[in-house]
């Protein structure tokens, strides 16, 4: 079922960027979009150092490596063919400077771990979400910053509803927000920082800035 839903997912996924993108200026976006990220890191108090090497994981046409000048980045993400293909916003010469990796966060395999690691509005569309938030602490050094955004679900009984039905269809994963923290600290992550970011009335969307911990 799960993997059922993750396919279908990922198809509303090209269609809602193609829905949302199309009257939309590419370079008026962009520059708004970088501004958006910018802000974000600024609100979420975690700063940037030079040289520092970044995984921007489910980057999506236009994620935070947008906003990093000074650092080693890498961004990757299951649809960036697809997003390269059938968005005209979205084109990897647009940065030079960033290594792209068209695959699924579960079989990603870097060469070595990040100081930094950002998923951003992106492990609530993973297909295996435990396999992904032990990818994203295998990606991250000893004593290095993760930072994962999350849409929790405010009431118990509209989670229960959505884990049944499909009403949610960009998201196959339906978890609370102490459910999503305790995946972090199950897995020797330290919580430095939450932060409610918008809120709604199914979902609050909340930004977790955790340390990691342990031998790696």
């Amino acid at each position: 079922m799960t993997n059922i839903r993750w396919k279908i997912a990922q198809a509303a996924e090209i269609r809602w960027w193609q829905g949302y993108l199309n009257k939309k200026p590419k370079a008026e976006y962009l520059k708004w979009k970088k501004k958006y990220w910018e802000t974000l890191l600024s609100d979420i108090k975690v700063k940037m150092s030079e040289g520092e090497s970044v995984l921007d994981a489910g980057c999506g046409p236009a994620g935070i490596f947008m906003a990093f000048e000074n650092q080693k980045v890498d961004a990757m993400d299951p649809l960036l063919d697809q997003y390269s293909e059938k968005l005209d916003h979205f084109k990897q010469s647009d940065y030079p400077d960033v290594n792209f990796y068209s695959e699924p966060l579960e079989t990603f395999d870097p060469e070595k771990p990040y100081d930094k690691v950002f998923c951003l509005n992106a492990i609530n569309h993973v297909a295996d979400l435990d396999r992904c938030f032990d990818q994203l602490i295998y990606f991250t050094k000893k004593d290095g910053t993760l930072i994962v955004s999350i849409d929790a679900h405010n009431y118990w009984g509209f989670k229960k509803i959505f884990k049944l039905i499909p009403g949610d269809i960009l998201h196959p994963h339906q978890y609370d927000l102490q459910e999503y923290k305790k995946m972090l600290t199950d897995r020797n992550c330290e919580i430095e920082s939450c932060t409610l970011y918008k809120k709604e009335f199914f979902f609050n969307y909340y930004i977790i800035v955790a340390r990691t911990r342990g031998e790696k």
